[in-house]
């Protein structure tokens, strides 16, 4: 049985008068749609209605990457709706010595166990410039002892530092390391099982075997779903900083990769991504030359609230989305809301598949683990 509702505001709605169509307390709307005094509303706003009082709980499955710099109280309030906590995140030399986040993680593991969650080391290859490195990649699966020892440095601080799994997050890997990422990954999970531990291995959204590009050859969903435990398909950043103005994570293209991601991967394994953000572009969007800024779900909201604006919502992406002028120049922004968010869990009940993973929970979007409890 729901026990929420989703209210698109018109013109002349106020809190006040939704909370008393409702019969809810307006503080609970509030609180829940993270409103700011005087609490002013854009036309086309969601507002998600709990309909009996919030209390946090786990329901759908749900793992969230967080950087160490993560603020204590969102980490703390996000916790009792997660079942595991990625910590973002370790790299390694081409000899395979681990190198740890810039900030302490100790913190963060404790906080998770208090709350009954599991820390997860997240492995990346992220080079001196802050980003991933496919010639970092092929220097350790190519060379056996570094492979070995990378795997060995897991071994070893997971035990260290009580993680309780690990997450693989190679991305740009080259073709020609395709099988052996496969091989390593086979090798970690083996030896993660010795623990009594799993591992994830995230992919980047394919939509066939042989699509092209530097971010999909060097992935084999078949293989990897053999060999890991788990599989975290990033079916998000189809808008994206550099890209024209689009959904981050438009439904129909994300129901494109996991319509291919069930017929290489069991479905039992999948973990489907889930974007806790959106981008501001300013247009015309110029290819090579436009940035997208990236921002928060509501801070998005507010965007539209300050400048008068509508939100729209893209029944095709399942998305909101609207435009707004400052300073004589057009924006477009498209962000995450309570109807996209619960759209996409509808997807984790149709294929169905194992749950979520957010990218990522630096910013809190309450709304979005408040519908993570609703039986869909």
């Amino acid at each position: 049985m729901f026990f929420l509702e989703i209210y698109i505001v018109k013109s002349g709605d106020n809190i006040d008068g939704i909370a008393g169509m409702y019969g809810v307390p307006v503080e609970r709307l509030i609180y829940v749609n993270q409103l700011s005094y005087p609490y002013a509303l854009a036309v086309g706003q969601a507002i998600l209605v709990p309909l009996r009082e919030v209390t946090g709980g786990r329901g759908l499955f749900a793992n969230g990457f967080a950087y160490t710099s993560i603020n204590p109280s969102i980490l703390r309030e996000t916790l009792p709706f997660l079942s595991e906590l990625s910590v973002f995140s370790y790299g390694f030399t081409s000899e395979g010595e681990l190198i740890p986040p810039p900030l302490p993680t100790n913190w963060m593991i404790e906080a998770a166990i208090e709350y009954g969650v599991k820390p997860i080391l997240t492995l990346t290859p992220l080079g001196p410039d802050g980003n991933f490195s496919n010639i970092l990649i092929h220097n350790v699966l190519s060379n056996p002892n570094a492979r070995n020892t990378l795997i060995e440095n897991m071994y070893d601080r997971v035990q260290l530092e009580n993680y309780q799994g690990i997450n693989i997050d190679f991305e740009y890997i080259m073709a020609e390391d395709r099988d052996r990422f496969t091989e390593f990954v086979r090798d970690t999970t083996l030896a993660m099982h010795g623990l009594g531990y799993e591992v994830t291995v995230d992919v980047a959204p394919k939509t066939s075997s042989d699509q092209t590009g530097l971010l999909y050859e060097g992935k084999d969903y078949a293989g990897l779903g053999q060999v890991a435990d788990r599989v975290f398909v990033m079916t998000y950043e189809w808008g994206y900083t550099y890209g024209p103005a689009m959904a981050v994570a438009p439904i129909n293209k994300v129901k494109a990769v996991l319509d291919y991601a069930v017929t290489e991967i069991p479905k039992e394994k999948i973990t489907m991504g889930i974007p806790n953000y959106g981008y501001d572009w300013m247009l015309p969007y110029v290819r090579g030359e436009s940035k997208a800024i990236t921002i928060g779900n509501i801070e998005a909201v507010q965007i539209a609230v300050n400048n008068g604006a509508q939100i729209e919502y893209d029944e095709i992406a399942k998305t909101p989305y609207f435009h707004y002028v400052r300073e004589g120049l057009t924006h477009e922004v498209w962000f995450e809301d309570a109807r996209s968010i619960l759209e996409k869990y509808k997807l984790l009940k149709e294929y169905p598949l194992y749950g979520f993973g957010c990218w990522q929970i630096m910013r809190l979007f309450r709304a979005m683990w408040i519908l993570a409890q609703e039986e869909l």
